[in-house]
């Protein structure tokens, strides 16, 4: 039997989001040799795969004198573990079932896997992270839209057809707030995700002419703009937070109740706002739950870069 040098071995971990792809070159002990972001190019999922390749293709070929590229591993917004496709995403404009890991590993001529997004951010926490240990807990990542990823017994659950975990989609106000590209009202993406917390900024400014918000033009309002109000204490931006921050704790407390985690693992741009959503979080999520659950659940941020821990889970597949 051939004996396998792993120090020579590495995976190509692909994080994609909604705005941005980051991607990092991992060795089996979870070191990033290289790393680096791009646009996530939309026109369609040929001309994405085609731009991922001519990007990662001089990455990989840095490292390919003294290393093998064992496969690619990719977190991708309705992304199937079981079929590699991504279907239907809602964060994504690419409509219907698209078979993207058969894509891309003839495209890179190497073998792919696939998870959700927020899947492989709890897969790498679970690995590398603030979850290492845990065998409970829940993963919410907040940022274009919010991801979620289950992990029960020690793995995680992807259900009869892969896509179990879909929190951000559960219906937290019914007939509330309509998804701009679902349809569903009243979903928690509508309110807790970057996108989300632009809307009800852009609405609670209206209301209050003297908020600090009023400074800027339209489109330059989004969830940094409103935590730089915040921090100089504009009442109007901690309220957008505070009302996200209740929204968020009222959806933490059913995902409590049905699975009873350790803990919920927060990651994604929108956890710099800190305590200006997380208290409310933590106070909305106590108050509904029921007696058995309250003061057992911990809220935590992730201990990995932003961008680490999507491509060390993604990564982590290929292993």
């Amino acid at each position: 039997m051939a004996v396998v040098d792993l120090s020579k071995q590495i995976a190509l971990g692909i994080d994609i989001g909604g705005t941005n792809t980051k991607y990092g070159l991992v060795n089996h002990r979870g070191q990033i040799l290289a790393k680096g972001s791009m646009k996530t190019v939309t026109e369609s999922p040929e001309t994405f795969v085609h731009a991922l390749y001519e990007t990662l293709s001089l990455v990989v070929g840095m490292y390919s004198q003294d290393h093998v590229l064992e496969g690619i591993g990719i977190g991708a917004p309705n992304a199937n573990y079981y079929t590699g496709t991504i279907e239907n995403a809602a964060n994504l404009p690419w409509k219907g079932i698209i078979p993207f890991g058969q894509m891309i590993s003839e495209k890179f001529g190497v073998a792919c896997k696939m998870t959700n997004d927020a899947n492989a951010a709890a897969y790498g926490e679970m690995l590398f992270g603030a979850a290492r240990g845990m065998k409970d807990f829940i993963m919410i990542t907040l940022g274009t839209g919010v991801g979620s990823g289950i992990v029960s017994g020690g793995k995680l659950i992807y259900g009869h057809d892969g896509f179990a975990g879909e929190l951000g989609h559960t219906i937290i106000k019914p007939g509330g707030r309509k998804h701009w590209n679902t349809g569903s009202e009243g979903t928690l993406e509508a309110y807790a995700s970057a996108t989300g917390i632009t809307i009800t900024a852009k609405k609670m400014r209206a209301e209050f002419p003297d908020s600090m918000l009023n400074k800027y033009a339209e489109e330059d309002i989004n969830a940094k703009t409103v935590h730089e109000c915040a921090v100089k204490g504009d009442a109007t931006a901690i309220e957008v937070f505070r009302y996200t921050g209740q929204k968020l704790g009222e959806a933490f407390a059913n995902f409590v109740m049905f699975s009873s985690p350790e803990a919920i693992l927060l990651f994604g741009g929108v956890i710099k706002a800190g305590d200006f959503i997380m208290k409310p979080a933590k106070m909305h999520m106590e108050r509904n739950l029921f007696p058995t659950f309250r003061n057992k659940v911990k809220l935590v941020f992730s201990e990995l870069d932003e961008a680490d821990a999507a491509i060390l889970g993604a990564s982590a597949l290929v292993w």
